[in-house]
């Protein structure tokens, strides 16, 4: 009989048949093994659920569901877990063997609610994607740089999100419980999440950062134009209300009056430039259809 802990992993998964066996096999493989895989098929149309169900494993609940977007995905499968702790896969992301493992003794040695590591970037192929000059890389490095240097965890995800990914949330239950469930932003609910995560356990959300043991994948389409659009407003506004929760209630309307004018100063900068560049573009024209005439009564005057 054991004395080790449950651990429930919850895949929310959609049209990731190209995936999904890799995600699962990196769970049923961990080095600790007391765990329980939820997958919920987020009504995927592709071979994902008839993958799942292909596992012959007593620890593997199949469910499937009209599609509800994933946060909803990950509040259900969450509803459905049965272990004192909570950890988070994407289908198309990958677990190194020792993850599980790696990240329980940690919350034993250290009493952490929640932990993440730092991640493995991976392409469509599964090829690590170490080029320094990549610029994701650029990105994460960034961030973790900054976190080295302010020595805050708070006050670096305010600068970005060093977390990465849902996938990289391992924590207990009782946190899930008590932090609540993922909110319906598409692309920032997990950086939702965690702060919602370390305002509820000050001190208690730790950052295994010399530690890759996720593999997170970057597809070759995440770079849509209404994503890097629409990501950037959500950005905005998780850093507004963090920032936000962190000021005394006296001092809290002055910040936040004057970090509106400030977006809004970049807004009316951009729209300036803007139609500055519009007017020079059409004096341009203007320009150049002179000369243009210019020339050829020149030459025809000839």
């Amino acid at each position: 009989m054991t004395n080790k802990k449950l651990i429930s992993v919850v895949i929310p998964a959609y049209n990731h048949e190209r995936f999904i066996a890799q995600t699962i096999e990196s769970v049923l493989s961990q080095s600790y093994s007391d765990l329980e895989l939820v997958i919920i098929d987020d009504g995927s149309q592709d071979r994902t659920g008839e993958i799942c169900q292909s596992y012959d494993d007593k620890r593997i609940k199949y469910v499937y569901q009209e599609n509800q977007d994933a946060f909803n995905a990950l509040n259900n499968g969450i509803a459905l877990a049965q272990g004192e702790f909570i950890s988070i896969l994407n289908s198309d992301d990958v677990y190194t063997p020792n993850r599980l493992q790696r990240l329980m003794d940690e919350h034993l040695a250290n009493g952490a609610e929640c932990l993440i590591s730092d991640v493995i970037p991976i392409s469509d192929d599964g090829e690590e994607l170490a080029d320094p000059a990549l610029g994701w890389n650029i990105w994460h490095q960034k961030n973790r740089d900054f976190y080295k240097e302010c020595g805050d965890i708070y006050t670096a995800f305010l600068k970005g999100n060093y977390m990465v990914t849902t996938s990289n949330l391992f924590a207990t239950a009782s946190a899930f419980q008590k932090v609540g469930k993922f909110c319906s932003l598409r692309y920032l609910h997990d950086y939702d999440f965690i702060f919602r995560m370390m305002l509820a356990f000050p001190g208690k959300v730790a950052y295994l950062a010399d530690e890759k043991l996720l593999y997170y994948r970057i597809h070759s389409g995440n770079t849509l134009k209404e994503a890097a659009v629409t990501g950037r407003l959500q950005d905005m506004e998780v850093i507004r209300r963090y920032m936000l929760e962190k000021i005394d209630k006296e001092q809290r309307q002055y910040v936040e009056a004057g970090s509106d004018r400030l977006v809004e100063l970049v807004r009316e900068l951009h729209d300036v430039e803007s139609d500055n560049a519009a007017v020079e573009k059409v004096v341009g024209v203007k320009a150049s259809g002179r000369a243009f005439l210019k020339a050829l009564v020149t030459k025809f005057t000839k």
